[in-house]
């Protein structure tokens, strides 16, 4: 890292491995495999697979994929839920050196179109409760083949098949490629983009194996208080990057039982945490808030996991203590983004630091720069734009060379969050260079918002603001200003919004007003409407005096 280097790592010193795992994520899995052929890697409900027969199913779909056209180089959709067809499907196309374009379930008709065209998915495995809505778009994309996960209630159309009858297809094994980690794709992980249309963060097989080790070692003091045969809650979604790192590929790398979730419901989980007894947790803020607020929660045996981690979104100062109160055991923060995780996170080797994201993981170099220019380093303890350079960091956004230029400079990823460092290393995000919005961990950007409502024949102006929530840590909320004479009302917008836009982009409040607060050259005020809100919610102020990483 850059500030805070030299006291930092002299307590990093001999404790921590500088080197990413080197080698692709086929050669990772088959080194998984030859340390615990015979543990149980994946669960879900009555069918546990253990990690020879991950490998084998993996190898399957490998030669699936390859008879049905799909070649190195070419995108497979992965549209589901946590699952064995998700980890199968991923590790299938990884060896093939193909790479997996990552879409979350929820998203609709709209969003599909975009993450296919841009992307140019010519294959998608997809779960059939969201079967319809590819269907639904696939004349308007690149998509070819569908497979799907179960039978959805229509039927199959066309040539679909079920993943069942597409692993079983192959009349021989999968062709041998040649895989360069640090050239091939692995992954295109949607994020949203500054016009409003999400862009594609192109990671390596390098990318997403750069800080698993080092994650480990800031999070695990001594392995052997750790079972080799571990049970882990697999509840982070696997097309999330939180959950791709940090839960996945960690847990793999251990030999670790992955008791699959594929949605989050506090009974649930709970009756799982009782009766399994698993050894690590990784979610976002909105679930350790649901688990602190459970009915007669010291009961079910949350004092017994052994490592809690967080990521997506910050967990509130006071949540954290009383959690660690309660259970006994601390939430590890972290940080990291689309375009490179991990980044940073609390460790063993101080304690929990409430209110930051942790030191920089080994091999990572971050900065503090001034938000004007990105040239100036800024001294220690003052606030400006975070940059990172290290293993994980993209090669750039899919088919966006602008958007990839603004972003990476000198091989520095500008993250457009606004941290500070202190002089033991530790970082505190401040505030958010772009008006993105944080909801359970999901970016939200306000203009995709926006113009999906600009595009309602009854709505002059709108802004959509994120408003302080203490469930979510942030909501949409939108203020819009309708035609004269207009009389469509809040439910109508929001069911509009319902129906282009994922379930959690959807705005919770809107307000009508006559007009909004414009500059002197009629730009929107859109600061002045998110300022009235924290006001509101009595939070401080983002604009002026007061702005610390409380």
């Amino acid at each position: 890292m850059s500030q805070g280097k030299e006291p930092w790592l002299s307590v990093y010193e001999g404790k921590l491995s500088e080197r990413p795992i080197e080698g692709s994520l086929t050669a990772f899995l088959e080194e998984a495999v030859d340390k615990h052929r015979d543990n149980v890697a994946l669960t879900q409900g009555e069918s546990p697979i253990t990690y020879g027969e991950l490998l084998e199913l993996t190898e399957k779909m490998a030669a699936a994929l390859s008879e049905a056209g799909v070649k190195k180089g070419d995108r497979v959709g992965l549209m589901l839920p946590n699952c064995p067809e998700y980890v199968i499907g991923f590790f299938g196309a990884m060896r093939m050196g193909a790479t997996a374009t990552q879409v979350n379930p929820i998203y609709v008709g709209r969003e599909l179109e975009h993450i296919f065209n841009n992307s140019g998915s010519e294959t998608v495995i997809v779960h059939e409760m969201m079967y319809e809505k590819v269907k639904d778009i696939q004349s308007r994309t690149p998509l070819k083949r569908v497979i799907c996960v179960g039978q959805p209630e229509s039927g199959l159309k066309d040539d679909d098949s079920t993943f069942d009858e597409f692993l079983g297809t192959p009349s021989g094994g999968a062709p041998e490629v040649d895989l360069d980690p640090q050239e091939v794709l692995a992954s295109i992980q949607y994020t949203g983009g500054t016009t409003g249309v999400s862009k594609g963060a192109m990671l390596t097989h390098r990318n997403l194996l750069g800080g698993v080790q080092q994650t480990i070692d800031l999070l695990i003091e001594d392995p052997e208080d750790f079972p080799h045969n571990g049970k882990v809650v697999a509840v982070a979604p696997f097309f999330h990057i939180f959950g791709m790192t940090m839960v996945l590929l960690f847990s793999l790398r251990h030999g670790w039982n992955l008791l699959l979730v594929r949605r989050f419901q506090p009974d649930e989980m709970m009756q799982l945490i009782k009766q399994e007894k698993p050894i690590m947790l990784a979610g976002v803020a909105t679930l350790y808030t649901a688990l602190h607020a459970y009915p007669d929660m010291e009961e079910y045996g949350l004092d017994e996991v052994l490592l809690y981690t967080s990521g997506g979104a910050s967990v509130p100062v006071g949540l954290l203590r009383s959690f660690e109160r309660r259970t006994r055991r601390p939430i590890w923060e972290g940080y990291g983004l689309s375009e490179g995780a991990p980044v940073s996170f609390n460790t063993y080797l101080r304690g929990s630091v409430g209110g930051s994201i942790g030191v920089p993981i080994p091999g990572t170099d971050v900065k503090i720069v001034d938000i004007e220019t990105g040239d100036k380093e800024m001294p220690l303890g003052e606030p400006g734009e975070l940059i990172v350079k290290g293993p994980q960091v993209m090669k750039g956004y899919w088919r966006m060379p602008e958007e990839t230029a603004n972003t990476l400079r000198d091989g520095w990823l500008y993250t457009g969050d606004i941290a500070r460092m202190e002089e033991d290393g530790y970082l505190y995000i401040v505030d958010r260079k772009k008006e993105v919005i944080n909801t359970s961990g999901y970016k939200v950007y306000p203009r995709e918002v926006e113009e999906v409502l600009y595009q309602h024949p009854e709505v002059v102006e709108v802004v959509a603001v994120g408003v302080p929530d203490e469930y979510s840590g942030e909501t949409v909320k939108v203020f819009a200003v309708r035609k004269a004479g207009s009389a469509v009302t809040e439910e109508d917008l929001v069911s509009y919004c319902k129906e282009n836009l994922a379930p959690y982009k959807v705005p919770k409040i809107l307000e009508f007003r006559d007009e909004l607060p414009k500059s002197a050259v009629g730009k929107i005020l859109k600061r002045v409407l998110a300022e009235e809100e924290r006001e509101k919610a009595g939070v401080p102020s983002k604009t002026g005096k007061g702005v610390e990483g409380q």
